[in-house]
């Protein structure tokens, strides 16, 4: 018997290391962004890197789910497991959109207040980092607390952002870029909110089992 459930639990690490992976590849895509809008000119070369980050994380997602689907007993909740691989790569492939949107809208310079969001929303994926890499040993966290409540107040300074730059872009008279442009920064806002999806997961364990 044993035997047996060590044998139910044995990839209880397996899973807790492939969900930090895909923290750190929300990080880095973030990170990648940062460097586009900071680099517009090289704005394709900067859309690769991020393409292939996105598809390295998308190999992460799939393997969580798989490796759920083939345990009975996980280190948390499975849904909560769940939801936290499926938020974190949403957060990925809304970073991906924004940097293919600015290839194909022929973005040349970087828009208004775009790269300050792009900075506060990597600052958001390395909280969702950290608390990610605590979930192995999750009771005795509860100053996880703080870093939820971090990633909120990150997505608030977004939300601030994003309110004053979608209100400057309709002081212009070119509707093109006004849908172009809203386009990215309703992407980049949704991002965040992604962002505080996971936060309020880990809060919700850490309420659970801390």
């Amino acid at each position: 018997m044993g035997q047996w459930l060590s044998w139910l639990k044995s990839n209880e690490k397996e899973i807790l290391t492939i969900l930090d992976d895909l923290s750190k590849k929300a990080v880095d895509v973030s990170e990648e962004l940062v460097r586009l809008f900071e680099d517009i000119n090289n704005a394709k070369e900067h859309q690769t890197k991020i393409k292939k980050f996105e598809r390295e994380a998308d190999e992460l997602t799939r393997s969580v789910f798989a490796e759920l689907n083939k345990t009975f007993i996980t280190p948390l909740d499975r849904e909560d497991l769940q939801r936290i691989a499926s938020k974190t790569d949403d957060v990925i492939d809304f970073i991906e959109g924004i940097s293919g949107r600015i290839i194909s809208y022929n973005i040349l310079s970087t828009p208004p207040y775009m790269l300050e969001i792009a900075k506060e929303l990597t600052k958001a994926t390395k909280e969702v980092e950290f608390m990610i890499s605590k979930l192995g040993n999750i009771k005795g966290q509860k100053d996880l607390i703080n870093h939820c409540r971090n990633t909120s107040d990150i997505e608030h300074n977004i939300d601030d952002l994003y309110r004053t730059a979608v209100g400057k872009l309709f002081e212009s008279n070119d509707p093109i870029t006004i849908i172009k442009l809203k386009d990215i920064y309703e992407s980049i806002e949704t991002a965040s909110d992604r962002t505080v999806d996971v936060a309020d997961v880990i809060e919700d364990i850490v309420l659970k089992y801390a």
